[in-house]
């Protein structure tokens, strides 16, 4: 069964920096656009970063400019990198894949404050 473990997450400062790492198991992965969502507290689960298979990557505008999604096919991980945080950036950010399916993972937390 697909396994998708994030990791990588923590309390910052506004205008922090993290760096959100996911590895999905199973070989799909390499075939499959893999996206980050985030669960704020309160608010709907949200679509924050899309990569595809071949790297073409999209943003939410909430984040564009200030977040980076890449992917390694050989290691079977996606990554997020999160600068200039803002409080609002506050949630748990998953990975997940529709292409692949499966459960999803535990999220990892990120929390932005002064």
């Amino acid at each position: 069964q697909v396994q998708l473990v994030e990791s990588g997450g923590g309390a910052v400062r506004p205008g922090g920096s993290l760096r959100l790492s996911c590895a999905v198991s199973g070989s799909m992965f390499s075939a499959s656009t893999m996206q980050w969502y985030r669960q704020a507290p309160g608010k709907q689960l949200e679509s924050v970063a899309t990569i595809t298979n071949v790297g073409v990557t999209n943003y939410a505008d909430s984040v564009k400019g200030r977040f980076t999604v890449t992917r390694d096919n050989a290691k079977n991980t996606v990554v997020l990198q999160l600068n200039n945080l803002k409080p609002e950036d506050t949630g748990v950010y998953y990975c997940y894949s529709t292409t692949i399916g499966g459960p999803w993972g535990q999220g990892t937390q990120v929390t932005v404050s002064s």
